[in-house]
C-alpha cells in the first residue's frame, strides 16, 4: 500500500519508552525487597553483571523522570517488582515498597507522564517458587490475586493503564531459557497445564482491575514476532502459519475470545495432553474481558517446511553479541525457522526489520479488532562513549525512524550491560559492577548520558511525528 504523504499521528498519541523492574531498578536487597528468581538466574550469566545494580533506577528515579520529561515523553511503561510489594509468604505488604512506587508514580504524574504498569515481568519472588511451587501449582493463583489487589488499591487512583503478564507465550515457548520448565519431567505435556494456570492468573488480574480501578483498563503483553514463509511453496506458507500458531496466536486467541481455539484443543487431543482445565476455570476466563492488546515486537522470523522425520534442533540464542552464533530451531512436522536474506541482522543475530511492526499491528487488528499499545521495541548494540563525551547511535536513529514510520503507516535485556538498548547511556560496565559488588558497594555514580537518539526522538515527539530528521521514502 503506497501513501503519497507521511503518516500522521493523532493528538494525544502516547509517546514514551519501556522498562522492567529487574532490568533497571537495582537495589535488590534494599527497601524490604526479597530475591526474585531472575536475580538468581542473573548471577549465572558470567561474565556479565547480575541485577544487583542494573541502572540503579531505585536511587536515580527522579533524575530518570526528569530525562523523560526533557525528551517529551507522555507515557512510561514500567513493572512493579512483586517481591518489593509482598516480600514473604505471610502476605504482609511492604510499606517501603509501596512508598517507592508511589514516589515514582507521583513523579511521573507531576511531569505530565502517564504511567503504564506491568504487574508481572519475569521476576517471580523466590518465596513463590520455593513455597508455592511457582507457576506449576494452583497455589500461586491466590497469591497473585492478593498481590494484584494490593497494587490496584495502592496505585489505581493514579494508574489507569495496566498490563497483566509480560510475554506469557515466550515463557511457555521458551521455558528452558526463562526457567519455567524447571522441575518438569515431561515439559512437552506439562507446559500446557502451567500455561492454563497463568491464564487463570491473567483472568484474576483483569477482573480485579475492572472491579477496583475506576476507569481502569488492562490487557496482556504477548511477545509478537511476525513469521514470513521462506518461499511461495505452499508447505512453507503452512509452516509459517504453524509457527505463528504455536508461538503467539494460541495465546492471543485466548485473551481476545476467552476460549481455547479448536486448533490447540485438537493438538492436545492428538498428543494426549491434559491441560488440567477444572470446573469453573473457563467461566472465570470468559469473565476476563480485556480492554486492549499490548505488543512487544522487535523483529521478524522466517519459516520453512520441516518434514515429520526431520532432525529436531533447539533454538539457541546468541548470548555473546558476536554475529553468527544464533542457531535456528527445527520442529519436525511443524516448521523450521531459517535465515532471511532480505533483512540485515544485529550483532545478536536479531532481524532488523522495521516493517515487522506494521505487519504485527495489521495482523492483530485484523484478528481481534482491539486497541493496541506498543510496549517494547528497540535496537540492542555494543556501545561506548566517544572522545567527545557523547554516544553517537545513528543506527538506532535509523531503526527507530523506520519503525515509527511503519507504525504511522499502520495507523492511516539478560545480557548484562554489553547489549544496550535505550535513548540514555548508563556510564557503567559489567566489569565495574562486578568489582563494586565484590567490594560490598550498594551504589555507583551511574552517570546518565543522552545519546544522539535521545535528541532525535525528542524532536519527533515534540512535533507529534512530523519532524523525521530526513526525507522519508516508503518501501
Amino acid at each position: 500500500m503506497y501513501y503519497d504523504h507521511n503518516p500522521k499521528f493523532p493528538e494525544g498519541f502516547f509517546w514514551g519508552a519501556s522498562s522492567a523492574a529487574w532490568q533497571v531498578e537495582g537495589g535488590v536487597g534494599e527497601g524490604g525487597r526479597t530475591p526474585a528468581i531472575i536475580d538468581l538466574n542473573s548471577k549465572k550469566k558470567k561474565p556479565f553483571a547480575d541485577n544487583t545494580f542494573a541502572a540503579d533506577h531505585y536511587h536515580h528515579y527522579k533524575e530518570d523522570v526528569a530525562l523523560m520529561k526533557e525528551c517529551g515523553f507522555t507515557s512510561y511503561r514500567f513493572s512493579i517488582a512483586w517481591s518489593r510489594i509482598i516480600p514473604a509468604s505471610d502476605g504482609k505488604v511492604n510499606p517501603d515498597g509501596v512508598a517507592f512506587y508511589n514516589d515514582l508514580i507521583n513523579e511521573l504524574k507531576a511531569a505530565g507522564i502517564e504511567p503504564i504498569v506491568t504487574l508481572y515481568h519475569y521476576d517471580m519472588p523466590v518465596w513463590v517458587d520455593e513455597e508455592l511451587g511457582g507457576w506449576h501449582t494452583r497455589r500461586i493463583i491466590d497469591a497473585f490475586e492478593h498481590y494484584c489487589r494490593v497494587c490496584f488499591e495502592n496505585f489505581g487512583d493514579r494508574v489507569k493503564y495496566w498490563l497483566s503478564i509480560n510475554e506469557q507465550n515466550m515463557q511457555i515457548c521458551y521455558g528452558d531459557w526463562l526457567g519455567v520448565s524447571k522441575g518438569c519431567k515431561d515439559w512437552f505435556r506439562e507446559q500446557w497445564a502451567i500455561n492454563h494456570i497463568m491464564n487463570l492468573c491473567h483472568a484474576k488480574a483483569v477482573i480485579l482491575c475492572h472491579e477496583l480501578v475506576e476507569g481502569g483498563k488492562i490487557g496482556p503483553v504477548p511477545g509478537y514476532v511476525p513469521i514470513y514463509p521462506e518461499t511461495c511453496r505452499p508447505e512453507d506458507q503452512i509452516a509459517a502459519m504453524n509457527a505463528e500458531e504455536f508461538t503467539e496466536k494460541v495465546w492471543c486467541d485466548l485473551y481476545a475470545y476467552r476460549e481455547y481455539s479448536n486448533f490447540i484443543k485438537n493438538y492436545w487431543k492428538n498428543n494426549d495432553i491434559d491441560p488440567d482445565i477444572r470446573p469453573g476455570d473457563m467461566e472465570l476466563i470468559r469473565e476476563a474481558k480485556i480492554d486492549f492488546i499490548a505488543v512487544n515486537c522487535y523483529r521478524s522470523n522466517t519459516a520453512k517446511f520441516a518434514p515429520h522425520d526431520a532432525e529436531e534442533s533447539a533454538y539457541i540464542l546468541n548470548a555473546s553479541g558476536v554475529k553468527g552464533n544464533l542457531k535456528f530451531p527445527v520442529v519436525p512436522g511443524r516448521y523450521a525457522l531459517t535465515y532471511n536474506p532480505y533483512v540485515e541482522y544485529t550483532d545478536w543475530d536479531w532481524e532488523i526489520d522495521p516493517s515487522s511492526m506494521r505487519y504485527a499491528l495489521r495482523y492483530l487488528w485484523d484478528h481481534y479488532h482491539l486497541p493496541m499499545v506498543i510496549t517494547e521495541n528497540g535496537f540492542g548494540a555494543h556501545e561506548s562513549v566517544g572522545p567527545d563525551g557523547r554516544v553517537h547511535d545513528q543506527y538506532r536513529i535509523d531503526f527507530l525512524r523506520d519503525t515509527i514510520y511503519q507504525l504511522g503507516l499502520a495507523l492511516s535485556t539478560g545480557n548484562g550491560m554489553a547489549k544496550r538498548y535505550g535513548l540514555v547511556y548508563i556510564d557503567t560496565t559489567d566489569e565495574e559492577q562486578v568489582e563494586a559488588q565484590a567490594k560490598g558497594l550498594t551504589t555507583l555514580p551511574m552517570k546518565r548520558i543522552k545519546k544522539d537518539s535521545f535528541y532525535w526522538y525528542s524532536d519527533l515527539i515534540k512535533s507529534n511525528g512530523k519532524n523525521w530528521g530526513k526525507e522519508m521514502v516508503q518501501k
